[in-house]
């Protein structure tokens, strides 16, 4: 299956169809999609999503985010992708899947069915300026503030995800 086609989902996470990934975000329908959370020392590292891109663009997110193409299972597509995002490679662990919807104009939502990702790591990054425009390390506490304070600076689904995975890593503690 080509990258560009997205696989569709029902509302439990079931394969109904594929689309074109222009398809899907003009029409809002429900995809799937994977958020990589990467953590070491009670910080999360964020990254400002390149302006370039078809939304979201300037704002801070997770590590790492996109669709995986059917035919390749999601934890060697997620493995590629943070390599080529990030220029790393460790290992992470789905931790848990949500759903959410946002219309950012008349033409343009997201609907996704998100399989979150979390792992630890604390190496060097090389990041794809196409994807990410910065990265930063924050602190647990501060990122909480942020999340809370300045909310119009994150994407619609770290604000959903973001404090679900600091609460899990804290609880793991």
């Amino acid at each position: 299956m080509n990258e560009k086609n997205i696989v569709l989902v029902d509302v439990f996470g079931n394969n109904i169809g594929v689309s074109t990934k222009e398809e899907v975000h003009a029409k809002g329908l429900l995809h799937r999609a994977f958020s990589v959370f990467l953590y070491h020392d009670r910080k999360m590292l964020i990254q400002k999503r390149a302006k370039e891109k078809y939304h979201s663009g300037g704002l801070w997110s997770n590590a790492c985010c996109s669709h995986p193409p059917g035919g390749i299972p999601m934890e060697e597509f997620v493995q590629q992708r943070m390599y080529e995002e990030l220029g790393i490679k460790c290992p992470v662990k789905e931790a848990f899947q949500f759903i959410y919807f946002h219309k950012f104009s008349e033409n343009l939502f997201e609907y996704e069915y998100d399989h979150v990702f979390i792992g630890e790591y604390s190496g060097k990054l090389r990041l794809d300026p196409d994807e990410a425009e910065d990265a930063a390390w924050v602190d647990f506490d501060e990122l909480a503030r942020l999340l809370r304070e300045q909310p119009q600076r994150f994407s619609v689904w770290s604000l959903t995800a973001m404090p679900k995975v600091m609460s899990m890593i804290m609880l793991s503690e």
